[in-house]
């Protein structure tokens, strides 16, 4: 039942996206959702409104780019615990470092593996 729930969620974060990108008009750029996508993860994180979809649905919400924004907002919140003020902005980066090391390792393979038709 967990991969349904990850499947559903994920799916809806995606297809609400994809939505933006399709209904509104050639301004809208997918770096602006993109960056939406981060924010708004963020900002339901502080409000404490991601964690439950997180608990809910596992990978469906931490996959997303939503749930990159709530690492960061949570990582920065357990930072500013610790360490004060500079923890607001070392925090964040702290809690992603894993994934942000992972996407630029697995980019860097997949650039010399497959070279693109240009």
């Amino acid at each position: 039942m967990i991969f349904l729930k990850a499947f559903v969620v994920g799916g809806l974060i995606c297809v609400a996206a994809q939505l933006l990108m399709d209904l509104t008009s050639h301004k809208v750029t997918p770096a602006h959702v993109l960056v939406g996508l981060v924010t708004a993860g963020a900002i339901l994180s502080a409000l404490g409104l991601y964690q439950p979809l997180v608990s809910f649905a596992g990978a469906g919400a931490t996959v997303p780019l939503s749930g990159f924004g709530h690492i960061l907002a949570q990582g920065a919140i357990r930072g500013v615990a610790r360490d004060g003020l500079l923890g607001a902005f070392t925090g964040g980066v702290a809690a992603a470092a894993a994934g942000i090391t992972a996407a630029v390792v697995f980019g860097y393979f997949a650039a010399l593996l497959f070279r693109p038709k240009g």
